[in-house]
């Protein structure tokens, strides 16, 4: 493993940093302490900073040499609205919120990148920092592309880094097209008749409608795609009812949809919306059908991967740098991967081994509340940054 000495040499302050931002967790649109606090540091080592785009995010810019290109590097924010289960020092402080994702760890490895970047400005080009609001279902990206992103600031590219536990400490992983999936919700409503459980001839019971759709749609996938494509329909709330001798007049399912191309999205729908009106049909029922799209596939340009594989194995050495396995997992960096070619990877997180003694129970994954990003990643992820900005102003355009 290829560190950078100067980067290697802060892992203190750095740790310091993120232990920092992780107890103060901030949620989408609501991370005013945190851009505060990355503009500061911005300023302190002579970097412009621009605020506001996507109400909260920050733009930081260093410019090298004499070149117009530039490319983008883009680290998340925000935090979750969910109680923290650890005990050690750096917990949350702030009741029922919690960077149980560890995008303090991504905003504390683009700083570092940054220091190094612009002390000692080895490139011939402009990097900008992107210091994202609102990955968690806030659509912050896609806020700060409305507000202008890339039009204030344009790039030729655009680069993400996330995370991924389970994953050997020292590995990357990166590939060219989908790694994450599309994020959609539905919302169906059956409109029946109630009646007396006892008397059910005299009512249009939607409870055995409801039932019918939820195994129903599950041929969608097993019947109507093809064997090769991925798609997850998953109905994660039935509400109907309120007592047991009452057959209610309505029932409402929830739930999502995630699929890696917007083709088979477009069937699933499609296939959703026929099927719960003509199954309520059969049965005398009427429905209300509501589909959100809400985050596209994430979609990687093949030649971006390919870069991007290259930087690490410079860095970690070819056999850890992996094929990215793609996840259903939705990831609002599709939208600048819908403006811009670039490329989503991964930076292996443990087993979490790291984690000091007295955290909370459970395993250290994402979006479980006894998470913590590993320090250790610091340096790595910060040196990836560094190079990956470095490198690209080598080749040729």
């Amino acid at each position: 493993m290829t560190l950078i000495d100067a980067i290697t040499s802060q892992v203190a302050e750095l740790a310091t940093l993120r232990r920092d931002l992780h107890a103060h967790p901030e949620l989408c649109f609501q991370e005013h302490r945190t851009a505060d606090m990355v503009a500061a540091k911005l300023a302190d080592w002579g970097i412009p900073v621009h605020r506001g785009l996507g109400t909260t995010g920050v733009v930081g810019i260093i410019k090298g040499g004499t070149s117009d290109r530039a490319i983008g590097l883009r680290a998340d924010m925000d935090a979750l609205p969910m109680a923290e289960a650890n005990t050690f020092s750096h917990a949350s402080t702030y009741p029922g919120k919690m960077h149980a994702c560890g995008h303090d760890g991504h905003t504390a490895m683009l700083l570092a990148a940054a220091q190094y970047l612009a002390t000692h400005r080895n490139f011939d080009g402009t990097v900008y920092l992107i210091f994202q609001p609102a990955e968690e279902g806030g659509g912050g990206a896609r806020e700060m592309i409305k507000d202008g992103l890339f039009e204030r600031f344009p790039m030729e590219a655009v680069f993400g880094l996330h995370n991924w536990p389970g994953m050997q400490v020292g590995q990357f992983a990166a590939s060219p097209g989908p790694v994450m999936a599309s994020s959609n919700e539905f919302k169906i409503t059956l409109h029946g008749k109630g009646g007396h459980a006892a008397m059910p001839h005299n009512a249009l019971d939607p409870v055995p409608v409801a039932c019918q759709l939820v195994q129903g749609f599950q041929t969608i996938v097993s019947r109507n795609l093809k064997p090769i494509d991925a798609g997850v329909i998953s109905v994660t709330m039935i509400h109907t009812g309120e007592a047991t001798n009452v057959i209610p007049n309505h029932c409402e399912l929830q739930g999502t949809v995630r699929t890696f191309s917007l083709e088979v999205l477009d069937l699933i729908e499609q296939r959703m919306r026929v099927m719960t009106e003509h199954t309520c049909a059969a049965h005398g029922l009427s429905a209300d059908f509501e589909f959100q799209r809400n985050y596209p596939p994430t979609i990687n340009a093949a030649k971006e991967a390919e870069f991007c594989r290259q930087v690490m194995a410079s860095i970690v050495g070819s056999e850890n740098a992996l094929t990215q396995e793609p996840t259903m997992g939705a990831e609002d960096f599709s939208y600048m991967l819908l403006a811009k070619p670039g490329c989503y990877a991964f930076i292996a997180n443990g087993d979490g081994d790291h984690r000091d003694m007295g955290h909370g129970g459970g395993p250290c994954m994402l979006h479980n509340p006894s998470y913590d990003f590993n320090d250790n990643l610091l340096p790595l992820g910060a040196t990836y940054w560094v190079r990956l900005a470095e490198r690209w102003f080598y080749q040729k355009q």
